[in-house]
């Protein structure tokens, strides 16, 4: 069980490497993948969103909402990118198998 003043750190935490996961799968689909970008990447928005979350509660101010607004933003952006991909390919592969009988 995760203490209560905990769960902002790992939430955003959370938040940021799944933004890192679903652009670096985006990447791949755009083939310009880049381990050491991913990686940074990953680690760097995970950091840089917990200290945004720390100064948050020095301040007495919601900042780790701006970076969720973000990332979540990010996210929803690459997962559309994921899944036209995907679409285009079934779409694709379905009219190929049509086209063969």
């Amino acid at each position: 069980m995760i203490p209560y003043t905990y769960s902002r750190y790992l939430a955003i935490a959370i938040i940021a490497a799944l933004d890192s996961i679903f652009g670096g799968i985006s990447a791949v689909i755009k083939k310009n993948f880049d381990l050491k970008v991913f990686v940074t990447g990953f680690f760097g928005n995970a950091i840089l969103s917990i200290l945004l979350t720390l100064l948050g509660e020095k301040l007495n101010v919601d900042i780790y909402l701006a970076a969720i607004i973000v990332f979540v933003g990010r996210m929803f952006t690459n997962l559309s990118i994921i899944r036209r991909y995907y679409l285009e390919k079934w779409t694709s592969k379905k009219e190929s198998k049509k086209s063969e009988n």
